[in-house]
């Protein structure tokens, strides 16, 4: 279990912790990442990403808000 009560602006998580924190597969995250809506804490050329723990909790807010929409057939 991730300890979500320490700063979030400066803890880093790989993608598994990513995935765990925000309750979603580790493809998930990659795929966030891929598609723009989760960027890289550390260096492309690192072997392992790194994901800023604030910008995790925002994508992942922000991917249920859009799962939420609904369109209205107007």
């Amino acid at each position: 279990m991730l300890d979500l009560d320490g700063d979030l602006q400066s803890t880093l998580w790989t993608t598994a912790q990513a995935a765990e924190a925000a309750g979603v597969k580790p493809g998930v995250i990659r795929a966030w990442a891929h598609r723009g809506h989760l960027k890289r804490a550390n260096s492309p050329l690192a072997r392992v990403p790194k994901y800023r723990a604030i910008d995790v909790v925002k994508a992942e807010k922000a991917t249920r808000e859009r799962a939420r929409r609904t369109y209205s057939a107007a």
